[in-house]
């Protein structure tokens, strides 16, 4: 077996290890301040376990919105000490005011003073400490990765952006193993490692994992071959490159997709569930008819705004999209100046000179999307999936890159895995990073990521993201 001096969670253990310790450290807090204090409103006995179990959940859900358990917040002093006081104080009054699940509130206004104390402080302090130890460098994964090279600098940087932790040390030149040119191309902190020293040097320096991410069979030759069975017969673990980007930044490498596609698109079984669907239609038929109850109340105050600074129509219409590529046309809040696209369409960028400045406050806090619960009602949305895209940019962009018409096998989402994990689309590139996360979305659909993408949108909207 690998010996290794470091410890290495991967980041499912780590978002795991913090929604526990978090429950269990507020438990604790909360036990010793009713000792020492005489601290009565919180009490644990057998009559009021479930108090504990309702504490856990409001953590672990307003933690999730206020991104406690986003692993690049939780590793910044400044970030995660924002998001504990959101959490604990949302969680303190959501709490004090459901005395039906929770206690009755004390007579003594003292008690919620020491309660949100005893939660603020207990988070602080385990935060800290996460920060100090278990988010530093003496944690890291070490990894050398088999590759073309002409590939390399873009798949180390792919891996270590997606997780700090996860270090490449060296790599394998699989195109040409002996070809030693153009390497000033090369990261410098990389080794090369020579095929016969592969074993060697993944036990002197303690590697961890092995990545393989080369397209070419060619280059992986008998000898490296046998050199990857040893370290698989002694416990390294020996991985494809597309399951480990996958698995660290939950979206699907599209462009190291070769024809063998069918190997990485084993599509959700919900895509064809009927009683999944069925469940996802009647809560977009409530959401939608909740949404736009919420629309026609919040008109006269767009339409006082629309009237001051946008002088022209409050609605209009746009063809989009939507499943199995029929065109359907999206209702929206108008954001923009007359004739925005005069000189033809063009993506939408950061601080668009066309949209408005009462066309920012609605982007910012997606009331432009308000109207959209109708296209949910009608069925050509649902509230959760790929965005609806423009019919000329999806022949324009499907037309260079692989797979992207594949979002339309089911129905386009006001919201989505995409739009809850990367910023606004202006660009070819940034649809080929959307379009990752859609596909994720698509071979992973379940109800557990529907839960994830929704509380993740409020995030979005209660830090004003996006546009």
């Amino acid at each position: 077996m690998p010996n290794s001096n470091k410890i290495h969670f991967e980041i499912s253990e780590r978002k795991v290890l913090l929604r526990i310790f978090d429950v269990c450290i507020v438990l604790l807090s909360l036990y010793v301040v009713g000792i020492i204090f005489k601290f009565n409103y919180f009490q644990f006995s057998t009559t009021n376990f479930y108090w504990t179990f309702v504490l856990g959940l409001y953590l672990n859900v307003f933690g999730t919105v206020f991104e406690m358990y986003n692993l690049q917040v939780a590793s910044n002093q400044i970030q995660v000490v924002k998001s504990i006081v959101l959490t604990a104080s949302t969680t303190v009054l959501v709490y004090l005011l459901t005395p039906i699940y929770t206690p009755v509130l004390p007579s003594n206004r003292l008690q919620i003073v020491f309660f949100y104390i005893a939660i603020f402080s207990a988070l602080f302090i385990w935060r800290l400490l996460y920060v100090a130890f278990f988010a530093s460098n003496r944690f890291t994964k070490k990894v050398i990765l088999i590759c073309d090279k002409d590939q390399l600098k873009e798949l180390v940087m792919g891996l270590q952006n997606a997780d700090p932790h996860y270090k490449i040390l060296g790599y394998m030149n699989s195109d040409a193993l002996n070809n030693r040119n153009n390497e000033h191309d090369i990261p410098s902190y990389l080794t090369r490692i020579e095929s016969s020293n592969l074993e060697s040097f993944v036990m002197k320096h303690a590697v961890s994992e092995v990545v393989v991410a080369s397209q070419n069979t060619a280059g992986i030759t008998t000898e490296l071959y046998n050199q990857l069975i040893h370290l698989l017969e002694k416990g390294y673990m020996i991985k494809e490159y597309t399951q480990v980007y996958e698995a660290l930044t939950q979206r699907i490498p599209v462009q190291y997709v070769a024809r063998d596609f069918y190997r990485y698109f084993p599509f959700s079984r919900s895509n064809q569930n009927h009683l999944y669907l069925v469940f996802i239609r009647t809560i977009d038929l409530v959401v939608g008819l909740v949404g736009l109850a919420i629309s026609f109340l919040l008109m006269p105050i767009i339409l006082v705004g629309n009237f001051l600074a946008n002088k022209g129509d409050l609605l209009y219409t746009q063809e989009r999209v939507g499943k199995n590529g029929v065109v359907f046309k999206i209702v929206k809040f108008r954001t923009m100046i007359k004739n925005a696209e005069a000189n033809g369409a063009v993506f939408t960028t950061l601080n668009d000179s066309r949209v408005t400045p009462f066309g920012k406050i609605l982007r910012k806090t997606r009331l432009d999307e308000f109207p959209q619960f109708y296209n949910i009602i009608k069925g050509e949305m649902s509230v959760i999936g790929p965005r609806p895209e423009r019919p000329i940019f999806v022949n324009e962009i499907a037309e260079t890159m692989p797979f992207y018409e594949t979002r339309h096998i089911i129905k386009p989402g006001l919201t989505g895995w995409a739009q809850v994990n990367y910023a606004y689309g202006e660009s070819l590139d940034d649809s080929l990073i959307k379009l990752q996360y859609d596909l994720y979305y698509i071979k992973h659909r379940s109800i557990f990521l529907d839960i994830n993408i929704c509380i993740k949108t409020l995030s979005t909207i209660l830090f004003y993201r996006g546009q």
